[in-house]
């Protein structure tokens, strides 16, 4: 068995081609060392069968203990050799040839966050990916760091470090990486295009709702947010969303009964109807049951509609409950005028806080160059050493008539003389502040006055009515499965955007938006 193994590493390492495997015999060959294995194998054999195969078992339970208990000297593993070029030959090979529909499964990237001590914020977004791949398929974790790498690279490797950890509180099998950005959209924009290798990169995106983005001033976790989601659109890459993904139950929670609701309303590939059927292979939602909701409006044959989704769900080989939805036309109410009305008016404020910002940095810049020029260009021996600005007619200057001029100034002049023009000296902080009050009035009496866009309010009256249906419906399941409409193309409706999910969504517990990649999922071959 000793001399076996020594001729099975010699001519392992010659055929792996390993860089420190360096012989000094002249002639030797690979097959030499195959010819001794076999010839040690054969002697084993002749002398006593059973005695051999008594050893080969010993020697592999003592190679797993070893294996088990982690050697002190790690002289190196041949195995991993051979796994490594295995791994190789089989990312090649997956490039190759085109992926089929039926073998399609969800390879996920999944984008955390990290608080201020470098650990996850949302470990239930860890559960969640367990719970969706069951061990199966391709894993990547993935967070960003604003910064520089010089900086911040040993809190990367901390992080990532971190990540791995809560990887295997949860027992998930996959990658974690960390990388530093200037600033987080930057940062997941670059792990969208080039996380993975060859044949196994990620065709979905996992992430959690931006909850708290209406109560921030900084608008960037909306940004964010939104470009990911038209990056992903661009990428061809499916996108899951998770809205409240705290209150989503952990791998040691078992829900004893209730149902997986799927608001089917655009087909997009199949993936809303694929993932409840992988979520209920997992014992957490195994007795839960799935329901499919589709939206008819007036003119549609409800009955037939059921029948053939009943029919397709046959086809698929899925066990689940069919309930067509009549969506009747109604009037817009005046709720809905008022909630359009709101969001309007927020949009618009959070613009001109944004723009009064920008602009009152742009005004202070713009008179200190002028101040600076003034005293380059006007300061002289007979002029004193306070700085007098030439401010435009409109805003800086005030006209005083002959009685507000000094003595001296009206014995100098003639009895009918027009009134004089007098320069005034104004601080920059005085004219700036000036300048934005007045703005604001002029944007506090706009949006008190202004009328919402009937595009908006029409896009929100379907909102709040598919919201009322699916919380008339849905109000008590485990989870609700809802189709992702896509952004706007212009971005300056992204507020109104993530306004018209969040009413969507208003009142659900557990939502999962999703929106497919472009590409048929499920399949009903076998």
């Amino acid at each position: 068995m000793c001399y076996l193994f020594v001729n099975l590493a010699c001519a392992v390492q010659t055929l792996l081609r390993t860089p420190n495997w360096r012989p000094r015999f002249k002639f030797y060959h690979w097959t030499l060392s195959f010819l001794g294995m076999s010839l040690c194998l054969s002697l084993m054999f002749i002398s006593s069968w059973y005695y051999a195969l008594v050893a080969m078992v010993i020697a592999g339970c003592i190679y797993k203990y070893i294996e088990y208990r982690g050697a002190v000297k790690e002289w190196g593993d041949g195995i991993r050799g051979l796994s490594l070029n295995a791994a190789r030959y089989a990312l090649i090979r997956l490039e190759e040839v085109p992926l089929h529909t039926k073998n399609w499964r969800p390879q996920l990237l999944v984008l955390c966050k990290l608080d201020s001590d470098l650990t996850v914020k949302h470990p239930r977004l860890m559960s969640f990916t367990t719970q969706l791949k069951a061990g199966k398929g391709l894993t990547i974790v993935c967070s960003v760091l604003e910064g520089t790498f010089m900086t911040r690279g040993n809190e990367a490797k901390t992080g990532e470090q971190n990540l791995k950890a809560t990887m295997a509180v949860e027992k998930m099998k996959g990658f974690s990486h960390v990388v530093v950005s200037s600033n987080l959209r930057d940062g997941f924009s670059l792990l969208i295009q080039s996380a993975g290798l060859g044949g196994m990169k990620h065709n979905a995106v996992l992430m959690a709702w931006p909850t708290g983005w209406t109560e921030a001033r900084d608008p960037s976790a909306r940004r964010n947010f939104i470009e990911t989601v038209r990056e992903t659109t661009s990428a061809h890459l499916a996108l899951m969303v998770a809205k409240n993904i705290d209150h989503f139950p952990n791998n040691q929670e078992r829900l004893e009964e209730g149902t997986i609701d799927v608001w089917w309303i655009v087909h997009d590939g199949g993936l809303l109807m694929l993932l409840p059927f992988l979520l209920s292979q997992h014992k957490v939602w195994r007795k839960c049951k799935m329901r499919i909701f589709t939206v008819a409006q007036m003119d549609d044959n409800s009955i037939q509609m059921k029948k053939d989704l009943q029919m397709f769900l046959y086809h698929l080989r899925l066990d689940a409950e069919v309930e067509v939805v009549e969506l009747h036309d109604s009037d817009i109410s005046a709720f809905t005028y008022e909630k359009t009305l709101v969001m309007e008016q927020r949009s618009q404020m959070l613009k001109q806080m944004q723009l009064s910002r920008t602009e009152r940095e742009r005004e202070i810049q713009s008179i200190t160059d002028v101040s600076r020029s003034s005293i380059k260009r006007k300061k002289s021996p007979g002029v004193p050493s306070l700085i007098t600005q030439c401010i435009p007619e409109d805003e800086a200057q005030l006209i005083h008539d002959r009685n507000t001029a000094s003595h001296a100034a009206m014995n100098d002049k003639p009895a009918g003389a027009p009134p004089d023009r007098v320069h005034m000296t104004w601080t920059k902080d005085k004219l700036v502040n000036e300048r934005n009050r007045q703005r604001e009035t002029m944007g506090v009496k706009d949006m008190f006055n202004m009328k919402p866009n009937q595009s908006n309010v029409r896009r929100m009256h379907t909102a709040v009515k598919l919201n009322g249906v699916v919380l008339k419906k849905s109000k008590d399941s485990q989870l609700v499965l809802l189709n992702m409409p896509g952004p706007p193309k212009n971005k300056k409706g992204d507020e109104n955007y993530m306004e018209f999910l969040e009413v969507l969504m208003d009142g659900l517990d557990r939502v999962l938006l999703v929106r497919g990649g472009g590409r048929e999922v499920i399949t009903i071959y076998s």
